[in-house]
């Protein structure tokens, strides 16, 4: 089986330079945006695409992805609708790695066995579970590892020593470290005690490190690139779609990748 996530940072690594992820709620603004979207933000610079799982209690989200979950839900959108725009977009083509973000009720309501299988048969690489720890992940970790489903876990500045060591002995893909205390959101800089932190996970964890929360800027993204394997733009990504008219939405997150990934300097300074 093809590992995306592996080949995608021994790409970015020979390349000398950091992935950038891209998160967009799935199934939204409408239940059937997600196929062009993703393809826009991976045509921009993106290198892999999380899809948010939307749920009614998305206690780790800021107020913008809040709403865009909230959205999808009102239109009726399930977990198998996001999958089936997974499958949509493999069978396009699309070859970049693809990872659900969300919440651990819906996939334990469903049976995480169940839910891991359909997921792998959609084309999922890996899996980020918001409130899911380390410690308690054994009843999903189990079926994500037997279908080839990476089951990253999430590190934040406030985490024990005893849980960065646990993350980097059971992680799988890649170490999602939280850039600060708090919920998703643009924010203006990037916290200034994400080296001290990246250091700590580093000494713990051989997998790439990925930062998100508050990634909303070219230089964000360069200062992460100087301490870690990638950047995860959320939120910017979010309130880009929310923002432009529904004709030119594919162009605005083309365009904000481009700033984030820095093409559009080099198209600038080329022409």
């Amino acid at each position: 089986m093809t590992d995306r996530i592996a080949q995608l940072f021994e790409r970015t690594r020979a390349e000398g330079r950091p992935a950038l992820i891209a998160f967009v709620p799935g199934c939204w603004p409408e239940p059937d945006a997600t196929p062009g979207i993703v393809r826009a933000l991976l045509e921009g610079g993106a290198d892999a695409v999380e899809l948010g799982v939307p749920f009614s209690d998305p206690l780790a989200d800021g107020v913008t992805n809040q709403a865009a979950y909230q959205q999808a839900l009102d239109a009726g959108v399930t977990q198998d609708d996001v999958l089936a725009s997974v499958r949509a977009l493999r069978e396009d083509g699309v070859s970049a790695p693809l990872l659900l973000m969300g919440y651990f009720n819906p996939m334990l309501a469903r049976g995480t066995a169940s839910f891991t299988r359909a997921a792998a048969e959609a084309g999922v690489d890996g899996l980020v579970v918001v409130d899911l720890p380390v410690e308690e992940a054994a009843e999903l970790a189990e079926p994500a590892r037997a279908h080839g489903v990476h089951l990253v876990y999430l590190l934040a500045p406030t985490s024990t020593r005893e849980r960065i060591a646990a993350v980097g002995e059971h992680g799988s893909g890649f170490v999602y470290c939280v850039s600060v205390t708090g919920v998703t959101g643009a924010r203006a800089q990037v916290s200034e005690e994400l080296p001290a932190f990246i250091a700590r996970v580093r000494e713990h964890a051989a997998l790439p490190l990925a930062v998100g929360f508050g990634i909303s800027a070219r230089e964000h993204v360069e200062e992460v690139g100087r301490i870690a394997d990638a950047a995860i733009v959320g939120s910017a990504v979010v309130q880009t779609i929310s923002e432009a008219p529904r004709e030119r939405r594919h162009d605005a997150v083309r365009g904000l990748m481009e700033r984030l990934s820095g093409r559009a300097t080099a198209k600038a300074a080329a022409s």
